[in-house]
This record gives C-alpha cells, structure tokens and sequence, in this order.
C-alpha cells in the first residue's frame, strides 16, 4: 500500500462512504412510468429503464418485477399482480400505483419510478343476496317505479365495473331502470296486476358488465301482489238450494250449510252471513245462521206429524260490498210412527260394536247391514252421509259396507261412519231418513320412519375443549305410536371414538380435546332408529368445524441457519431464505420475522423470509456474523414465539494485491562480497496477503530480457521469496543488479500483483549502498503480467567494460610499453561508465504499464 498512516486511511473511507450517499440521491423520475395489465403471465416484457438512464440496472423491490441488470428490460415475476388486492382502498376513478425503487448508472443513483396496474375484467358482478323481495299492491298504477333495495357490486374499474341489468321472465309486466350513476335501480310497473289472477311473479334480475368478454349475476327477483278490496262476496254454486229433515230432529241439529266466496284475501275476504228481514217469523222461531260458518241449526225440538216447507232468503255481506243472496228451501217431515233398525253383521276385526282395521290396508268389505222394518217402509234404502272413505253397495236386499281407499293412522285414527236411511213411505209422498253411526278404529303399522328436524346440522367448536363437553342436541319425531315411534339414537362409523351420543336424547357429546391442526373438520353420521318390526332408520349428517386457537409457536426449519455469501456483494443481496410455519391459521398462523442480537448488517422480509444484507461485506474486516431471528405471530390474546440462530460465513474473493513488507522501498541496496559461495542466501523478500486461500497464496518471480536471465547469478524461490547465489561469482559479475521482481497471488479468474526492486552490489567494499534514486522498470508489458517468464533483470553496466577490455588486450599485443598507460584509460574509462549509468538511470522515463495505478502503490 501507499506511505499514508491508518488515520488517513480511516478519514479517506469516511471521505469515500460520504460522497458516495451523496452521489446516490433519490431521483423521482416523472418521465418513467410503466403501465401493466394485472394477472399478467410471469416473463412478460413491460418496459426498459435502457432508454432514460444508462447500464448497469439494480431493481431493489422485486415482488412482482425483476430487471435485467444490463438491459434494464423489466419483467413480470412469478407473483402475479391483482389490481383488486393491491389497491382496495382506490375508488374507480384512480389510478392503481405501485413505485418501484432502483439503483441506475456507473455513478449507481437512486430513482424511483410508478409502474400502473391496468384493470381486467376479472370480476363479475356480485348480489349482496341472492334474492330481493318486493310487496306491491295490485292496485298500482301503470308506469310507476319501485326502488329495489339491492344492487350489484363489480370490483373491476372503467368499463370492465360498469353495470346493465335487464329482467328475464314476466317481459312486458315489468322493466328495470337504472339512475345515478347506476347505483339506484327501480323496477317499472308496465302492465296492470290482479292478485286474484296471479299473486307472485319470480323473474331473475341479471346485472351485466361493459368488459370486452362480459361478466355477470344474477339474483332472483321475487314480486309479492298484495291485495286490495276489489271483489265482493258470492254465493258458489255448490251452496246447497234445499234441505230436509225429520219430524222428530232434535234442537240444534244442523239443517246445512250456506257457502259464499270472495276471492280477496285476509279481512278483504271476511264475510257475514244473516237472514233476509223478509223471512216469515215461523223459520225465524225454527232456525238461527252462524254469521261467520253459514250453518243453519235448529233452534228447539222438532215434534211435527204433518209435512212442511219453510223458505229462508240468505244475505252474505263483503266490507263495503252490496250483499249477495241465495234461498234455502228446507223440507220438514212427519215423525215416524215405527221406529226402523239396522241390523250389522260384522265381517272385520271388531271390538265392542267397533270396528279395528291396520292403517294401509288396502280397500276391502267390513261389514253387512240390513235394514229391518214393516213394510210400510219398503222402498228405503241406506246410503253413507257426507265424504268419508267408505262405501256402500247393495246386494240381495243387503248393503256392504267397504273402504274405498287405504287408511292412514297417521291422518286420522278414527273414523265415524254416518249410516242414514232414505226413501218413501208406502203413501209414496213422504221420505223419511234415520241415522246410524259405525265406529272404526285404524290400528297403527310401523310405515313411517323416523324425521329429523334437520338433515344436516353444522356447528363451531373451538379447540382445546373440555373433554365430554355437549356440542348439540339432534332430534328427530316418528309419526308411528307406540314402540313403532319410540326413537333411539347412534352414531355411525368414524375413524375416531371421541364422539359421543346419547341414545335417548340425542344429546351429542366428545370425549377428548379437538385438535385443529390434526382434523379441521369432522363429518359425522347420526342414525334414528324405530322400535317396531321391522325397525325403521333414517340418517342426518353433522358437520362439526374446529376453530383454530393461538396454540403452536411458530417452528423454523431449523434452529440452526448457516449461510455462505461473498464479500463485495452489492447492498440488498440475498444470503438465504428463512423457512417458518404456524401450524395455526388465520392471524394466528401470520408470521413477522425480526432480527435480534445482530452482530452485523443484515435484514430479514416478511414476504418470503429472504434474509439480506444492507451494506457492502468485507472479509477481512469481518469473516463471520451471528444472529439471532424471532419469529412472531399475530394471535390474542397472546402472540407466540420462537427463535433461530444464523451464523453467516464471509467468503473471500481477490479484492486485495499482495504487500511488500521486506525490502522495505525500491532504493534500498545490498552489498554482497564477491566471495560468497554458490548457494548462499543473499537476502529475503517478505510479502503478506489480506485475502484467504488460493487467493493469498503467494509466488515471488523475476522479470528480465531471456539474455541476462542466463547470465544472472542470482535466483528467487517462488514459494519462500528467499535470494540465493546461483553460481560462484565472477569478476564480470562485479557491479550493481537490479532484480526487478513480481509478486503475485493465487486469485481466481485473474491474480493480483505487486513489484519491487531487490538492488544488489556485488563489491569487495564492505560499505553499505544506497541508491538516490530507485530504478525504473521499461521492459514490454508481457514480462510482469506473464507468471511463466522469470528472468532477471540487470541494469547495463558491462557494455562499458567489455569495449575498455578490448583497448587494453590490443594495446598489449602492440606494446607493453603502453601498460601504464592502458591502465590509466581503463581506470579513467570505468570511471566515466559508472557516471553515464547513473545519469542514464536518472534521465530514464518511468515504467510504460500502469502498476502504479493498478498494483504498485509504493511510491
């Protein structure tokens, strides 16, 4: 490294990290925005950072985006984008915005860009409920409108969330209008109503969007006419003209029944019946009208002898309607002097004079009646009065009594079986009836099965219950008597034992605690079972959901994360994902991640776990980080939590140049005797390495021309840096050496280097050498970068010696007389030589490859 002390070292990093955050501004950049449908498939091009700011691209938020860092091409990601989900609050005039932040340019600013989520149409419109009811009087007027109370709601935005809606069924009964702004929507009365015609309408209301591919719902719309007073009351024809009864009929005997009709509803329809002030005070005396049934009635004994017939005139009067009338012609006739029998012979089970019969039976005869009298009576007959299941038919002066349809105990019980006896006396003039009832019993048969209220039950039972806790009661009714309706209750199979029920009650129970994180929901099948014979059985189905409590703590993967990551890793790089489950749901099983007890500069997102740097690593500052991670979630009334240890290892790479610690500077000079043996260490050259492995290991190597590395006599060892003595000196060797050594490391692609000159005087003067100025290295650029070339390198200073060696050989030859003098020249000659090295080695240019700038830094 340079001469600079660790202070101004430490100041020239504060020095760098201060103008670097200043050079990295926020920059709002208005003329970048990007606008991008939602739901796009992951891959898709939305636009390029390329064409407002220059390469290299770090995009720093990348949920839904990634950039291509050296294009600045922006890509969806595989989390896709709903426009509905990141922007609910947005009303549909607003733009759904999401900025995006990233680093740009070689000088790496800060800019912050909007990119727009486009609406698709991938909402459909939605009724609140499926079904809007609506009253209206059948009375209302053409053309008026109605509010509906609901309307339907399209997420979507622009077209795509705007609504139409039209009916479907009832076409020209009614119509939908739509006004302001499409949030009110009245329905329109086209065509008259009549209750009494039809009194519910059921049409379906679609509401339909304005996407290009169109969405749309529909709810049911229900229209309930009401009624108004618009009818008024009328006798029906069925209301019976005339009536008859006996001489002898006792008070209150019901002479018949009027019938009137209104077809309105509740008090519209309410009718009264009385008696025409016109009827004669004799049928006044003899019969009364229930106002509100129509039943006429005796109103004391009858004890006539003779035949009469009384008229009565009938009102039915309507709220607010002229009343309608019928007349009632009613026969009178003389009491019977005998008294006629009928005589049963009973062919069905019979008890006490009553007739037992199983329910579903099918038709079949139950009795032989005979009517027995004087022949005065001949010419009656008998015959069944009123509308009852049963039938009669005659057979050789006989009648047989027989049911005309299966029975059901359920229905009715018993029966009451009204025999009454018709026809003319022997005068022929006069009909005379007497009454005979015939009581049957209907016994019951186990044809019905048990009826639960409900055929699925559903309930909510929150874990970590108390075992035999009750969760709800089944019920179910058999319409059957006796054991044919008498209920027990079970449970049908399931993989667990822990529920419960009682057979009488139906109570159902568990036994154990629920756990929700084992089963979520549990599906049961309930059995009720008659006791008759055969037994009968029917089924309901109770689904039982267990809702989730803040019982598990959030578990990591494992408690022990360990993550490897370069140094040098640009700010926000990811180091690992954190993986963390909550077996709860819901908050309960949202998890927050958080760093504690950090020993370093790292963050860890909630999204995905991903936990990152903020800051630039290095190594050799630091090659280890421990950490601590608590995971929480969001359960009440007490959030749980666990923890994790990270320990995070700084791997190296080659971001520092080996430094020359021995020689101390390039002018520094050793004197070497030129007696030293062959083999002998000269000196040491001592280099150190920041980095770590391949990356600091060190090789030492000499640069030099392929000619003076033959001739050198001394080497370097590559490994040890130690300086040997090759080869026993010469007296050519005497002189200055300048070995100009490289130092490299191991580093992968590319090593690093540095240099320095080893200066050796070979000279039998043992005073220490220094150099005033160090050498200058001007050989080719290949010689240091290449590791394979390790020559030596020597300044040139036997030129000069060898021309001066020549002089005095041809000067010997020639005369010896001039021996003094060629000593003279040689001695003058080596002295001018020396001089013109040095001034050579001061006048030269400085080393053409940039080391200084790259790898050398000292000088």
């Amino acid at each position: 490294m340079g001469h600079g002390t660790p202070d101004n070292m430490n100041w020239a990093g504060l020095l760098q990290n201060l103008l670097l955050v200043v050079h990295i501004r926020p920059i709002i950049c208005g003329s970048v925005r990007f606008s991008v449908p939602e739901e796009l498939e992951p891959g898709a091009l939305i636009g390029s950072l390329s064409k407002h700011f220059p390469p290299p691209y770090q995009l720093l938020t990348q949920e839904y985006l990634w950039m291509d860092k050296n294009t600045g091409n922006v890509y969806t990601s595989e989390q896709k984008m709903d426009r509905e989900a990141l922007c609910p609050k947005e009303t549909k005039a607003e733009e759904c915005i999401i900025l995006h932040n990233a680093v740009v340019g070689p000088s790496g600013d800060l800019i912050q860009f909007p990119v727009i989520i486009e609406d698709i149409n991938d909402n459909a419109p939605h009724f609140e409920s499926s079904e809007i009811h609506l009253r209206l009087s059948e009375d209302v007027t053409v053309g008026t409108s109605f509010l509906l109370d609901d309307h339907a709601e399209d997420r979507d935005t622009g077209h795509n969330g705007e609504l139409q809606y039209h009916l479907k069924g009832y076409k020209g009964v009614f119509s939908v209008k739509v006004k302001e702004d499409r949030l009110l929507i009245t329905l329109v009365v086209q065509s008259a109503l009549d209750r009494e015609t039809q009194d519910l309408y059921q049409m379906q209301l679609v509401a339909t969007d304005r996407g290009a591919d169109p969405l749309s719902a529909t709810a049911t719309l229900i229209v309930t006419v009401t009624d108004v007073n618009d009818n008024c009351p009328s006798f029906s024809s069925d209301s019976p003209r005339r009536a008859t009864i006996p001489g002898d009929s006792p008070k209150n005997t019901v002479v018949t029944q009027v019938r009137a009709t209104d077809p309105d509803t509740g008090p519209n329809a309410a009718i009264i019946y009385s008696l025409s002030p016109k009827v004669s005070e004799r049928a006044k005396k003899l019969f009364s009208l229930d106002s509100l049934t129509g039943y006429i009635r005796l109103t004391q004994d009858l004890q006539s002898d003779n035949s009469e017939e009384l008229v009565l005139k009938v009102l039915a009067s309507g709220h607010h309607c002229p009343p309608a009338d019928t007349q009632v012609t009613v026969s009178v006739l003389p009491k019977m002097n005998q008294e006629l029998t009928i005589k049963i012979g009973f062919i069905a089970e019979h008890q006490n004079q009553t007739l037992v019969l199983p329910e579903n039976h099918p038709p079949s005869v139950l009795a032989v009646l005979e009517l027995e009298g004087d022949s005065s009576f001949k010419g009656l007959c008998l015959a069944i009065e009123g509308e009852v299941p049963f039938s009669l038919s005659p057979q050789n002066g006989k009648y047989l009594l027989s049911t005309s349809k299966p029975l059901d105990y359920e229905m009715k019980s018993e029966h009451h079986i009204p025999v009454v006896v018709q026809g003319t006396s022997a005068k022929g003039s006069v009909i005379v009836p007497s009454r005979h009832v015939i009581r049957l019993l209907v016994a019951d048969v186990n044809d019905n099965s048990p009826h639960f209220l409900h055929a699925h039950y559903q309930l909510e039972v929150e874990e970590n219950n108390q075992p035999g806790m009750s969760l709800l009661q089944v019920s179910a009714s058999d319409a059957d008597s006796g054991n044919n309706g008498r209920v027990a209750y079970r449970l049908g199979k399931y993989p667990s034992d822990i529920f419960n029920i009682d057979s009488a009650t139906g109570q159902l129970s568990v036994s154990a605690p629920l756990d929700r994180e084992q089963q979520g929901v549990h599906k049961l099948t309930v059995f009720a079972r008659d006791s008759g014979s055969p037994p009968l059985e029917s089924m309901a189905t109770v689904v039982i959901r267990v809702l989730d409590l803040n019982d598990n703590a959030p578990v990591f993967l494992t408690p022990h994360f360990i993550f490897f990551i370069p140094e040098n890793v640009p700010t926000f790089a990811q180091v690992g994902r954190i993986e963390v489950k909550d077996r709860d749901e819901g908050e309960n099983g949202n998890i927050e991640l958080h760093v504690v007890k950090s020993s370093g500069p790292f963050v860890v997102g909630n999204t995905q776990g991903t936990l990152r740097t903020t800051t630039n690593l290095d190594r050799e500052t630091q090659d280890r980080y421990e950490l601590y991670l608590l995971a929480s979630d969001h359960g009440h009334p007490l959030a749980l939590t666990s923890t994790a240890r990270v320990t995070i290892f700084v791997e190296d790479i080659n971001d520092n140049q080996p430094k020359v610690i021995l020689p101390s500077n390039n002018s520094s000079c050793l004197t070497v005797s030129p007696d030293t043996l062959a083999g002998t260490m000269v000196t040491k050259i001592y280099a150190i390495d920041d980095d770590s492995g391949l990356n600091s290991e060190i090789t030492y190597s000499v640069v030099a021309p392929e000619p003076v590395q033959n001739s050198s006599p001394f080497q370097v060892d590559s490994r040890s840096g130690n300086i040997t003595l090759s080869q026993q000196l010469l007296h050519k060797d005497l002189g200055m050496h300048h070995l100009f050594i490289v130092i490299r490391d191991g580093g992968k692609p590319a090593p690093l280097y540095t240099t320095v000159w080893v200066n050796l005087l070979v000279n039998e003067s043992v005073e220490p050498c220094h150099l005033d100025r160090a050498p200058t290295w001007t050989g080719i650029p290949d010689l240091v970068q290449t590791p394979s070339k390790a020559p030596i390198c020597e300044a040139d200073t036997t030129r000069s010696a060898q021309v001066t060696l020549l002089i005095g050989l041809g000067m010997m030859l020639a005369s010896t007389c001039f021996l003094a003098v060629t000593a003279v020249l040689y001695l003058k000659q080596r002295r001018i030589s020396l001089q013109q090295n040095k001034r050579r080695y001061g006048e030269e240019n400085e080393i053409p490859l940039r080391l200084k700038d790259k790898y050398y830094s000292d000088e």
